[in-house]
């Protein structure tokens, strides 16, 4: 049943809008600002930088690699559910976390749960946002979507202050018990269509309904005295009541009489072979997404900028800490200067490839390659200044995140949009865990971030330079995907909600 045109682009929606723009603050503001606890980590554990940095790459990674799970989990159940469910495993990881013996228990607590938590807040909020809005979708998404980027520039100036206020141990506490306010904000996410598990417990009920409603139900049931008007409480049950109050005898023979007939087996045989039918028709989409050149390179490109671009923002702040460039963390730490700056590029960029002469696959070639030079530029930066400004400059241009979705809709097409997204969120989630064990383990190999940094910019340069290269309009492409417009990204709210 498709929500009334009150109800979209308006009226609850922003209610909506708010509750998963706080959503996404409070479960991403930790995560997203690692770069503050990393050192203390460190300095506690006194284990090596590539193991340490397990923590961040999963609790980022992790999220992503399992986006397909959290989607089904979303559908199945609803956003309110799975986001009061998240609320529990995000403050339950950071709780946790605060009693951690050794960096591997970190890597569970922190990397796995809270991971897997933001992973379900992220789908949740996204699906509930899109069944809300049709024609101002482009823009509750943009709002909701800088709620990570809000909460990365809060959470770590607070944990900062926190940890010289309680330690490292009381500042996770404070911010585990903060994050149960996921379950007040998940209050607001009033659902507009059933979630499908209560869409087959429905459906079930009701055939079962329909099976008993013309069966002459026994006199014992029903209590009904002789020669009296009146009968006992028993008779004013429902229908649905009576069919749960059923002897549980009589539905067990019932389902072995079921089970045991010809007809029921040749039932289950053929819902089997649809479900293999299915499958291989996934399996055959899945495959003829990955001959399209164009989206074999843009998959490539999120590999290789994921591996090389996300470990600053777990290490900057040790970058300056060892180059004694800061004896500790500033009050505006560089992580908040890159979320700050990273929120701002999510809405330039946004804007910029709404302009119909912007081509958007050439538009995240350039914000790659910018970023990638700027990588290579902090090795041979010397001042805390240019570290700040470089801080900057890579946050602007991180905000490309953002054109993914937008980006694979102009290659696969809408119809295929789902399964492609998936894939490049596969490949984005890999290159987020591998980043930042192996900046880690050079720096631990050569005693100097210099190297890792270069084999970051190189991977993000290189990954611009392939996307760049492989996109060129003397590619031989069909002309129905590479020619679709855009306008049909914002016309179907199912196929946008599911990306999620």
């Amino acid at each position: 049943m498709a929500p009334s045109p009150k109800v979209q682009d308006g009226g609850w929606g922003w209610a909506i809008v708010v509750a998963s723009f706080m959503a996404q603050l409070l479960a991403y503001g930790s995560p997203q600002s690692m770069g503050v606890l990393y050192p203390e980590w460190l300095h506690a554990f006194q284990e090596g930088k590539g193991m340490t940095a397990w923590v961040g790459s999963l609790v980022a990674g992790v999220g992503l690699i399992a986006s397909p799970v959290c989607s089904a989990c979303v559908d199945n159940f609803g956003a309110r559910p799975v986001t009061i469910f998240s609320g529990v495993m995000v403050a339950g990881g950071l709780m946790l976390s605060a009693f951690a013996p050794n960096v591997q228990f970190l890597i569970f607590s922190y990397g796995i749960v809270v991971g897997l938590g933001c992973g379900l807040v992220y789908a949740a909020t996204l699906t509930i946002t899109c069944q809300y809005f049709d024609k101002r979708r482009g823009l509750a998404l943009g709002i909701v979507t800088t709620g990570t980027s809000v909460g990365a520039f809060v959470y770590a100036t607070a944990q900062n202050e926190l940890i010289v206020l309680y330690g490292l141990d009381g500042c996770l506490l404070i911010i585990g018990a903060v994050a149960l306010n996921l379950m007040a904000c998940a209050g607001f996410m009033r659902p507009l269509y059933m979630p499908g598990y209560y869409l087959k417990q429905k459906a079930a009920l009701e055939r079962n309904t329909d099976e008993h409603l013309f069966e002459k139900p026994p006199l014992d049931d029903l209590k009904i005295a002789t020669g009296s008007t009146t009968t006992t409480p028993e008779k004013t049950l429902t229908v649905k009541e009576l069919l749960i109050t059923m002897d549980a005898k009589d539905l067990t023979l019932q389902n072995q009489k079921t089970k045991g007939s010809f007809l029921a087996r040749l039932a289950i045989m053929k819902v089997i072979k649809k479900k293999q039918q299915a499958y291989a028709k996934y399996m055959q989409c899945m495959y003829a997404i990955l001959q399209d050149q164009a989206m074999v390179a843009f998959c490539i490109a999120v590999f290789l900028f994921s591996l090389g671009a996300f470990p600053p923002v777990l290490f900057i702040e040790d970058v300056a800490q060892s180059e004694g460039l800061i004896e500790e963390v500033s009050l505006i730490p560089l992580v908040s200067i890159g979320a700050i700056a990273t929120c701002v590029g999510k809405l330039v960029l946004g804007i910029l490839v709404d302009i119909k002469w912007i081509n958007s696959i050439y538009l995240y070639a350039f914000t790659m390659f910018a970023g990638g030079v700027s990588l290579l530029l902090i090795p041979i930066t010397k001042t805390y200044v240019g570290l700040q400004i470089l801080s900057a400059i890579l946050g602007f241009f991180s905000g490309n995140w953002s054109l993914t979705s937008y980006i694979t809709t102009k290659i696969v097409g809408l119809e295929r949009l789902t399964q492609a997204h998936g894939i490049l969120m596969f490949f984005g989630g890999f290159g987020i865990m591998l980043g930042p064990p192996i900046v880690g383990w050079f720096f631990d190999w050569t005693q100097s971030y210099d190297m890792a940094f270069y084999f970051s910019g190189s991977c993000v340069v290189l990954g611009a330079f392939i996307l760049f290269l492989l996109t060129l309009p003397c590619w031989k492409r069909k002309p129905s995907e590479s020619d679709r417009p855009d306008v049909q990204y914002t016309s179907n709210c199912d196929k946008v909600a599911s990306v999620a």
